[in-house]
C-alpha cells in the first residue's frame, strides 16, 4: 500500500519546548492509525503540522503526495480535520455551518448529505440552534460531520471520542472501522489507548515529542500484552 502520510526529521520548536523532535513517520493507504501519548507529547502539533496549520522548523511532510509546506490549501482541500477543540462557529446554526462546507468543498448534494448526518449521529433536533448553544457533546457530533462529509480519502482527527456518551462512541467507532475497510484512511490521535487497541491497526507512540516505536497493534496483542502495558513500560523508559 501507498504511504498517505510520510514525515521526514520534521521539527517544530516552540520557544524552549521542542514540542515535534526529528519525527519520521510512514502511514499506509488504507490503515486505521493510532498517534498515541501523553498530554504534552506532540501528538495534536503533528496533526496541526501534517494540516498546514503550523509549519515545521525543519524536516519535511507530505500528506497524499503533496508538500504540506508549500501547499496547506491542497492538503485541507483534500482531506478531513477534527481539531482538538471543537469550534463551529459560534454565529451560525448547525445547517448553516454544515451548508458553509458544503459551499467551500463544492458538494452538490449537501441536502441530502447533511439530512444523512443528523440523523446517524442524532442530532436533527438540533440542526437550527446557534453552534454557540450547543453542549459539547452535540459540537462534537458537528465537527465530526464536518469532516466527513465530502467523504475525503484521509481523514485527521485529534481525540475523536474525548466528548461522546458511550453509546455515541460506539456508533464512532463502528463508523471509523467501516470507513477504512471501504479502502480510506484515518490517522487520530488519542490518549485513550483502549480505544486504540480495539479499533486502530497500526500506531505509534509519541513522547515529548520523540518517537519512541511505530509498529501493528496486531504485534503486540499477539504476544498476550495490552497496548496500555507496552505504552507504558516505554514511557517510563524514556522519562
Amino acid at each position: 500500500m501507498n504511504p498517505v502520510i510520510e514525515t521526514d526529521h520534521v521539527k517544530k520548536v516552540y520557544g524552549e519546548t521542542t514540542a515535534v523532535d526529528e519525527l519520521t513517520l510512514r502511514v499506509r493507504e488504507g490503515t486505521l492509525f493510532g498517534l498515541l501519548g501523553p498530554n504534552g507529547s506532540g501528538k495534536t502539533t503533528t496533526i496541526r503540522v501534517l494540516t498546514g496549520q503550523v509549519r515545521p522548523d525543519s524536516g519535511t511532510a507530505k500528506v497524499l503526495g503533496i508538500d504540506v509546506a508549500s501547499d496547506p490549501v491542497g492538503v485541507r482541500r483534500q482531506v478531513g480535520i477534527i481539531p482538538e477543540q471543537e469550534t463551529p462557529p459560534s454565529f451560525l446554526t448547525a445547517t448553516e455551518y454544515l451548508k458553509f462546507v458544503g459551499a467551500i468543498r463544492k458538494i452538490p448534494d449537501i441536502g441530502e448529505r447533511m439530512a444523512w448526518w443528523f440523523d446517524f449521529l442524532e442530532f436533527g433536533d438540533k440542526k437550527d440552534v446557534l453552534c454557540k448553544d450547543l453542549s459539547r457533546g452535540t459540537r462534537q457530533k458537528l465537527m465530526f460531520a464536518q469532516a466527513f462529509i465530502h467523504r475525503p480519502v484521509l481523514a485527521l482527527i485529534d481525540e475523536p471520542l474525548i466528548n461522546f456518551d458511550p453509546i455515541m462512541q460506539r456508533v464512532v467507532k463502528d463508523f471509523l472501522v467501516d470507513y477504512v475497510r471501504q479502502g480510506n484512511t484515518i490517522f487520530l490521535s488519542t490518549h485513550l489507548l483502549g480505544v486504540a487497541e480495539e479499533i486502530c491497526q497500526e500506531f505509534a507512540i509519541l513522547h515529548r515529542g520523540k518517537l519512541l516505536h511505530a509498529g501493528q497493534v496486531a504485534e503486540i496483542t499477539a504476544t498476550g500484552r495490552h497496548l496500555d502495558d507496552f505504552f507504558l513500560g516505554l514511557v517510563r523508559k524514556g522519562e
